[in-house]
């Protein structure tokens, strides 16, 4: 890739003794490299469009391809994303956002035409998916979905959800009261955005089919309390991640600054959180809309064919094991709640277990220290996908025992079952590893260092990089369908350069900090809702599939929503706090900015 430093190793044939110096000229300049044993490496940057070329001690060295100009980085997701939103059908988007950036590859690396054509489509599958494959947690992802799908489908067979949706339903006697529990439940849920949308989705589907709740509505209420909620919350699969990038940029800043940062990882957290618009105002939007009854835009109409038709309009792209627990499940057997109860439960404990567990294992217990802080040291130190995969695991093995136990099923309907539930996994299984693989591309082609880069370089004085941050964040997520992707690429990028521009304006500590703690809100918040609004997100495809929903068709009907919310927390929240509003007054202008947006846009 042109203008991104590319390390060249040099190696001698003739190694003349253990070290020895040679001078390599690239670009008009003479750098001298030092060679231990015939070995030595220069870092530098090639030009757009240009062969990358070299000269050592007189003699001239050409590479057989060509820099890749950067802001061609941009074309795989932007191809993706638009084909997903112009033909509604995610498959063949991921498909050719691929094979946009393998081909590229592969005609700047000298091949021809249809050659780049032909090697582009065996690096699909030979690099990209492979890389993804052979990731661990990404495996640990498939194998945890793989698990829910097989104990929900087989808590369905044995008339264990229908159990639970009559219970829920002396609660849930109306539509609103429905999506209320759907809610409720997404907050409870709040140590994993994963576990969240997998475990709420499939326990609420079959009850929001009862009431003719659209799939589409469905799925935005999961969607949006998932990673909100795991986003902000004190003790959750995130905490490791965030403040982790916060320490590491904090020590970046100590390090080369006068004027450093004092507070700790998990203080400049806790702060940050008073910022934390998005997030926070996206939980509280989903209240409002249910609590009004009032829609608006695409969601309307699925919610008016649903009340209508009594099902969604769009398809549903993602296989579900049965629309309704009610015709799935045996009509012989009694309806028992606790038999989806108990191993649901199971996955919750067992998770919350599990976090606790390997948290242990790494950081221990500091008797010196009080309970919350020892708690959350413990939980960021936590390993989240050992704990999912105990925890799918444990639920699985509950259902088993309780269905064979009570003799519900035989013991090959219960093998069945649960390996029918597995099948149902497998095409949204197969867009997850397609979204990864084009956010691998996305990663090895540079494109968020392209999109940083092309913010960092407007001038812009200190109080309007929170805004910028968030833009950024925004479409960094949106363009790699990865909130934590981003939080890992802009918390290192960003926060040490804020804090350089901050000193450079001579702002008092006081000012700084108080920005600094709206910009690691904004990385945070600005990931999230690029997440939300991307056709390629992981937990946006998750959510999809636990609620049996289209996914182009939920990512249509939640974006003018997440654009709503987008737009309140720029304008109301993180652009007025910068400039000295007090955060809990933008938090109450911004509450009533959207519910006379929902009372005077949105429909009964």
């Amino acid at each position: 890739m042109s203008d991104v430093e590319t390390e060249i190793k040099i190696s001698a044939s003739a190694p003349a003794g253990d070290s020895t110096l040679i001078q390599v000229k690239h670009l008009d300049r003479v750098v001298p490299v030092m060679l231990k044993g015939g070995q030595g490496n220069l870092v530098i940057r090639a030009e757009p469009n240009k062969y990358l070329k070299v000269s050592v001690n007189g003699h001239d060295y050409s590479s057989g391809s060509k820099a890749i100009p950067l802001w061609y980085s941009v074309i795989p997701p932007f191809i993706a994303i638009l084909f997903a939103l112009l033909f509604r059908e995610v498959f063949s988007a991921l498909l050719f956002g691929l094979l946009s950036g393998t081909f590229m590859i592969a005609w700047y690396g000298g091949a021809g035409f249809f050659a780049s054509f032909g090697l582009g489509l065996l690096r699909i599958i030979d690099t990209y998916v492979i890389q993804t494959l052979t990731n661990s947690d990404h495996i640990s992802i498939v194998v945890f979905s793989l698990l829910i799908g097989g104990m929900v489908h087989l808590v369905t067979k044995n008339g264990g959800m229908k159990g639970v949706v009559n219970q829920i339903s002396r609660y849930a006697e109306s539509r609103r009261s429905t999506l209320l529990s759907t809610w409720f439940l997404g907050l409870v849920v709040f140590f994993d955005d994963y576990a969240n949308t997998l475990v709420v989705g499939n326990t609420m589907r079959p009850l929001a089919d009862r009431m003719k709740i659209s799939r589409e509505k469905l799925s935005y209420v999961v969607d949006s309390t998932a990673a909100p909620v795991a986003s902000i919350a004190f003790i959750t699969t995130w905490i490791g991640a965030e403040l982790s990038y916060i320490k590491n940029a904090v020590d970046v800043i100590n390090a080369g600054v006068d004027t450093g940062i004092s507070e700790s990882p998990y203080s400049i957290f806790l702060q940050s959180l008073s910022y934390s618009f998005y997030p926070i105002l996206t939980l509280l939007f989903v209240g409002m809309l249910i609590i009004s009854r009032r829609d608006y835009g695409p969601m309307r109409r699925a919610e008016m064919a649903a009340r209508s038709a009594g099902n969604s309009t769009a398809e549903t792209m993602l296989p579900v094991t049965e629309d309704n627990a009610e015709q799935s499940a045996d009509p012989t057997l009694r309806p028992r709640g606790y038999n989806a109860l108990i191993p649901v439960l199971t996955v919750i404990a067992g998770t919350c277990a599990g976090l606790f567990v390997t948290g242990m294992e790494q950081a221990g217990w500091d008797s010196q220290a009080g309970f919350g802080n020892n708690l959350s040291v413990v939980i960021g130190h936590a390993d989240a996908f050992r704990s999912l995969l105990w925890a799918a695991f444990s639920g699985l093995l509950i259902a088993i025992i309780l269905t064979l136990a009570q003799r519900l099923l035989t013991l090959r309907k219960v093998v069945d079952s649960t390996i029918d539930g597995f099948k149902t996994m497998l095409s949204a299984m197969m867009i997850l590893v397609l979204a990864w693989s084009l956010a691998q591309l996305t990663k090895n082609l540079n494109t968020a260092e392209y999109l940083a880069a092309v913010m960092l370089q407007l001038e812009i004085t200190p109080v309007w990089v929170p805004v910028i941050t968030f833009i950024l964040a925004g479409v960094v997520a949106f363009s790699t369908g990865s909130s934590w992707g981003t939080m890992a690429i802009l918390y290192p990028l960003l926060l040490p350069t804020a804090w350089t521009l901050f000193h450079d304006h001579n702002l008092q500590l006081q000012d700084s900090m108080m920005l600094f703690h709206i910009i690691v809100a904004s990385v945070l918040a600005g990931a999230v809702f690029g997440d939300h609004c991307s056709p390629i997100s992981d937990t946006t495809i998750l959510s999809s599939l636990a609620t049996g929903c289209n996914h182009v068709e939920h990512v249509r009907t939640q974006l003018p929503y997440a654009i709503t919310t987008g737009l309140v927390s720029i304008l109301i929240g993180i652009i007025p706090v910068s400039f000295g509003l007090n955060p809990l007054l933008a938090f109450g202008l911004s509450m009533a900015v959207l519910w006379l947006a929902i009372w005077f846009i949105g429909k009964k």
